[in-house]
């Protein structure tokens, strides 16, 4: 492939992402767009129900079987190993445009937050849970994560080199700070519809089960500093960690030994 064609087909690519992940927040939300996990194509709720689960079920399937090792040196005996990634962000975002499409409409209300102080303290965690998705992204390299540092090398001629493996502030409290923000901003609903409860129930037992996935190909490649990583920093829920007697005592005593 001509250069030029790689880093175009990268940049289209990129495009279609953030289209489909700021699509993504107003689906979830229910703002500003036409069609939204509560309010999708009228349909009874048994069709509504069985339709939206195959949706959820095709970004499942191509989500973790694209990021699996083996099907990456299959799938790139097929195409340019400088477009692997920006293709797998391509069709990724493809399958979200197609739930967001063909989403059923499941609008019963299971419960609703009433008080203004509350609504305004579900939607602080609505977008705060957005916010650290996004700030995830960047601690890993966010250019590298959805294939831009891979079309640029291919540009500059340059051979791809992989990412050093580092722990930067969130990653610093729980192992998977990208996962924990989808799953806040994904259940943080002052009202929560069927359908929201539907997508946040699935989505969550997605993730719970690509983490596990993801955390076996990155200790396969990474050894023994995964092994201590996975050790030292919790997977999901920060650890409140209270220092040992002997430690706290010996702190207090520090200045007067000194």
């Amino acid at each position: 492939m001509n250069r030029l064609l790689i880093v175009g087909y990268g940049a289209v690519s990129y495009a279609v992402f953030v289209f489909a992940f700021l699509y993504a927040i107003g689906f979830v939300g229910d703002i500003g767009v036409p069609r939204t996990v509560s309010h999708g194509i009228p349909a009874p709720l048994a069709q509504a129900l069985a339709i939206n689960v195959a949706l959820l079920a095709v970004f499942a399937v191509q989500h973790s079987v694209m990021a699996r090792p083996g099907f990456k040196r299959w799938w790139t005996r097929l195409i340019p190993q400088a477009v692997e990634r920006s293709t797998y962000v391509l069709l990724a975002s493809a399958a979200l445009l197609l739930l967001y499409w063909q989403w059923r409409s499941m609008p019963a209300v299971l419960w609703d937050v009433t008080s203004t102080a509350g609504r305004l303290a579900v939607w602080a965690l609505f977008w705060f849970g957005w916010a650290m998705v996004f700030a995830a992204t960047f601690l890993i390299n966010h250019f590298d994560l959805f294939g831009l540092r891979q079309v640029y090398l291919a540009w500059r001629g340059r051979p791809y080199t992989e990412i050093a493996f580092q722990v930067r502030l969130l990653y610093r409290l729980v192992r998977h700070p990208l996962m924990l923000g989808f799953i806040i901003a994904f259940w943080a609903a002052p009202t929560m519809t069927a359908g929201r409860l539907l997508f946040a129930a699935v989505t969550t037992g997605y993730i719970l089960v690509a983490i596990r996935l993801e955390e076996r190909d990155l200790t396969a490649t990474l050894g023994a500093d995964y092994h201590a990583y996975r050790r030292r920093v919790p997977m999901l829920v920060p650890r409140v960690s209270t220092p040992h007697p002997a430690t706290a005592q010996a702190r207090r005593a520090g200045p007067e030994i000194a």
